[in-house]
């Protein structure tokens, strides 16, 4: 039986969207356990500055390296260039980890609200850029004999969600895209999975509580009672990282909604 490696010490992680939510929580987990980190913002780089200062304490571990990267993730351009950035600053061609984060999802009822610009946008940033993302790492990755890749999805790609379909389409897209990677590629070592969170706290997706009332996602019909937080779903990457037995799942973080 080959040794079993599950170390994330040592490693470096690219989280895209990372300027708060869900990707600020996965940077400070990750960087806990020993990683370096490249991280990816677009637009506010306070809420980076803030992390920066909250990770480079003087504590950490001397080998880890910290970057911050101003990537339009709906640009395959602004992605090739944070690559280059990536091999320039942390001397290697790509990361051992990439939690694929960034995302968008503007409130829209239903199919007539979404411009056929709306739809390509949502597409290319919740879908495209991690297959570009995914494609980048991948040679990497193999070259090292492990790798973890992480895609956000949502519980729209499966239940449909609260949202216009151009957001569904986008993340069930993902769990397509993440079931084949892991198929061929995880005798090479490289593990790839998707977590579905549902509605989750403090990451803006939620402009206020009227807009999920009376919906699935309204706190009153969540089994647990409450929102989800960033720091569960870092939970659940953190975990994904550590479990090189578990490849091809997507993993619903709802609070019991199905």
């Amino acid at each position: 039986m080959p040794e079993v490696d599950n170390e994330i010490r040592g490693r470096l992680a690219l989280i895209t969207g990372a300027s708060g939510g869900i990707g600020a929580a996965c940077a400070r987990a990750l960087w806990a356990q020993g990683a370096s980190l490249a991280l990816t913002y677009f637009r506010n780089v306070e809420p980076m500055d803030k992390l920066t200062k909250e990770l480079v304490s003087g504590d950490e571990d001397v080998n880890q390296k910290f970057t911050i990267h101003c990537v339009d993730t709906g640009s395959a351009e602004a992605i090739e260039q944070l690559f280059l950035e990536i091999k320039e600053q942390h001397s290697q061609d790509g990361p051992n980890i990439l939690v694929s984060n960034a995302g968008y999802g503007k409130r829209r009822n239903g199919i007539l609200d979404v411009s056929l610009e709306e739809f390509d946008y949502t597409i290319n940033v919740n879908l495209r850029a991690s297959f570009i993302l995914s494609k980048l790492s991948i040679p990497h990755m193999e070259a090292q004999g492990w790798g973890r890749i992480i895609f956000i999805s949502s519980i729209a790609a499966q239940g449909g969600g609260i949202n216009a379909c151009h957001y569904a389409a986008s993340k069930a897209g993902l769990t397509g895209l993440m079931k084949n990677l892991a198929m061929k590629h995880a005798k090479a070592g490289i593990t790839v999975n998707d977590v579905a969170p549902a509605m989750i706290g403090e990451t803006g997706m939620i402009p206020d509580e009227k807009f999920v009332e009376g919906t699935p996602g309204d706190v009153k019909n969540i089994p647990v009672g409450r929102l989800g937080t960033p720091e569960e779903c870092a939970n659940v990457v953190s975990m994904i990282c550590k479990t090189g037995y578990l490849t091809g799942q997507s993993i619903l973080l709802s609070g019991g909604l199905k």
